[in-house]
């Protein structure tokens, strides 16, 4: 099993659409829109991650000599394909990081404009 799904296939993570606290969420970092800012960042950090790992673990069955016109249907990637496809969004991995205190940010001081 890679990487990633071994990380990320935790049963305590509910792919379902959850009512989550504002203010909870809120305390991590201060500000609502900064929470957001840093959820949105981590999950495209998860998203790249991922899909650089299935096009590996997938490019490792590509052959050669494919056509256009050439299809074949291979079950071990397909299989592969629906593991990944069974991970939970994202973003949600990105809720549950910042919820159990395993996110890591920090704020640029220098660049802050409100302060």
């Amino acid at each position: 099993m890679s990487k990633i799904r071994k990380q990320y296939s935790n049963p305590s993570i509910v792919s379902n659409i959850e009512t989550r606290n504002l203010l909870e969420l809120k305390s991590k970092t201060g500000n609502i829109y900064e929470t957001i800012a840093v959820l949105s960042k981590r999950a495209n950090q998860i998203n790249t991650a991922t899909k650089a790992e299935l096009h590996n673990t997938l490019s490792d069955f590509s052959n050669l000599n494919d056509n256009l016109e050439e299809f074949y249907e291979n079950k071990e990637q397909i299989e592969i394909s629906r593991a990944y496809e069974k991970l939970p969004n994202a973003a949600l991995l990105s809720i549950h990081e910042l919820s159990n205190n395993s996110l890591m940010f920090r704020k640029n001081e220098a660049n802050d404009l409100f302060n």
